[in-house]
């Protein structure tokens, strides 16, 4: 049974960094694609990235592009996400999710279409 927990967020002015973390326990990490989403207050909730299980494929939401950089660092059972120029826009809770699967069509890599497994979250606010 995959555990994961998140850590490493908080409050932080527009323009400013911060980096976010997904730490696995209960199973190889090694074998999990992991998302990363978000949800603010009254909004439904959204992709921002993920990573497949070697750690040499990941996508983006437009949104994000540019500013988010997701990595992983499987001697260490952890995923992190590194937020840079950050917007007000960007605040909401933060999950990261794991799949036992990647998913390769035509050479190009795609996020696992669901997730069996979630943390908790982190709350990210971006305030002036």
């Amino acid at each position: 049974q995959l555990k994961l927990v998140e850590s490493g967020g908080g409050v932080v002015q527009p323009g400013g960094s911060l980096r976010l973390s997904c730490a696995a326990s209960g199973d190889t990490l090694d074998n999990y694609a992991i998302g990363w989403f978000r949800r603010a207050p009254g909004k439904r909730r959204e992709g921002v990235s993920c990573i497949n299980t070697s750690g040499d494929n990941t996508n983006y939401a437009d949104s994000v592009k540019g500013r988010f950089a997701i990595s992983r660092d499987n001697a260490k059972s952890t995923v992190y996400l590194q937020l840079d120029n950050v917007k007000p826009e960007d605040t909401g809770i933060y999950y990261c999710a794991g799949e036992n699967r990647d998913m390769f069509n035509g050479g190009q890599y795609y996020c696992p279409p669901s997730y069996d497994y979630w943390g908790q979250g982190t709350q990210v606010t971006v305030s002036s």
